[in-house]
């Protein structure tokens, strides 16, 4: 190989480390919601302790909330770790006892699974949030959620059957070449 083609591809490979700014701002963006989760817990805590008279619905629909902000930080995890694991550079962590089980067997067709079930997981969360709050919302606002769930939920079994079918694919290849 020519040394122009070969110091191209190193440069195109080391372009890789251009999402690292990126995946530094996931960070951020995590201890912000970590913020707002401490400042609606607080609030919650607060109303509590001064006799507030919360209804049974009131507290559900917070704590739904927080689940939501709890949901939302393990998919910034899942993209930040999973994604620089698989796009950026392996992390060391074959000895570390805190090493994420999924992480040993991430790639993109993996990660982008995880986080499809996350997403309905939130969105979950979400259309819970609307069906106990449902007076207060239009019915037309409610249809349209419940079809942006469905939309998630068929997302998600399309991909996996792809992942699936593409790894039975790749495992035939494998066999015939052996």
């Amino acid at each position: 190989m020519s040394k122009p083609i070969h110091l191209l591809e190193s440069f195109i490979f080391a372009s890789r480390w251009i999402q690292a700014p990126l995946y530094l701002g996931l960070i951020v963006a995590q201890v912000i919601y970590c913020w707002l989760f401490m400042v609606e817990l607080s609030h919650l805590v607060h109303g509590a302790l001064t006799g507030h008279d919360f209804t049974e619905v009131q507290v559900m629909l917070v704590v739904l909330g927080l689940i939501d902000v709890v949901m939302i930080a393990n998919l910034l995890v899942m993209v930040l770790v999973g994604g620089y694991e698989t796009f950026v550079s392996r992390l060391d962590l074959e000895d570390h006892p805190d090493q994420p089980e999924w992480l040993s067997h991430v790639n993109a067709g993996v990660l982008k699974i995880k986080l499809s079930t996350a997403i309905i997981g939130i969105s979950s969360i979400h259309l819970l949030k609307s069906f106990i709050n449902a007076s207060a919302l239009t019915e037309h606002t409610l249809l349209w959620q419940v079809v942006i769930h469905v939309v998630f939920l068929f997302s998600a079994l399309a991909m996996a059957l792809v992942d699936k079918t593409m790894t039975q694919t790749l495992a035939l290849q494998h066999q015939k070449h052996h």
